[in-house]
């Protein structure tokens, strides 16, 4: 009775060991599927957060009124870095003088945004906006345009900043 009690134990321990077997290979698998969605979820994020980016950026460098042409252009440098933020910065003092001496009102309307690509820290955008401009006290009428851009974001401290804006036909 000894030996039957011995060969009854030793098929129950092979059972235990492979159900935990197999327990562990699936517990495994769903940490691997649970790390997976977090990364599809994250590059999902990013990526609404690189469009939604270039949108606002794109919508700032429309939008300019000559009654609050300093605080239009702090947008426009506060959604950029690197060589954009520079350029910004270099001819802001310009385009407020003429913006005000010339008492020029845009209203723009972000038409649409496309991811073109992007890693974890970097972009490129395209981005559709129109604008109207119009001049306070002149006879002129407003005027049309339409903008066709490619810009380059970079993932600064947590934030997507345009880098680059080059007009595109």
């Amino acid at each position: 009775m000894g030996t039957m009690n011995g060969l009854a134990v030793r098929p129950a321990r092979i059972l235990i060991a492979a159900l935990s077997g197999i327990l562990a290979a699936l517990v495994g698998t769903g940490v691997w599927i649970a790390a997976q969605a977090r990364d599809e979820q994250g590059r999902a994020g990013d990526k609404q957060a690189v469009l939604l980016a270039a949108g606002v950026h794109a919508k700032n460098l429309v939008s300019l009124d000559y009654r609050t042409v300093a605080a239009d252009l702090r947008r426009i440098v506060d959604t950029s870095t690197g060589p954009a933020r520079a350029e910004y910065t270099a001819t802001a003092a310009k385009l407020e003088s003429t913006t005000v001496e010339n008492k020029v009102v845009q209203h723009g309307v972000l038409r649409a945004t496309g991811l073109v690509s992007m890693t974890a820290t970097t972009a490129k955008a395209l981005v559709v906006a129109d604008v109207e401009i119009r001049w306070d006290g002149s006879k002129s009428a407003p005027q049309d345009r339409f903008y066709r851009w490619r810009m380059d974001l970079s993932k600064v401290g947590g934030l997507w900043l345009v880098s680059k804006v080059v007009q595109v036909t």
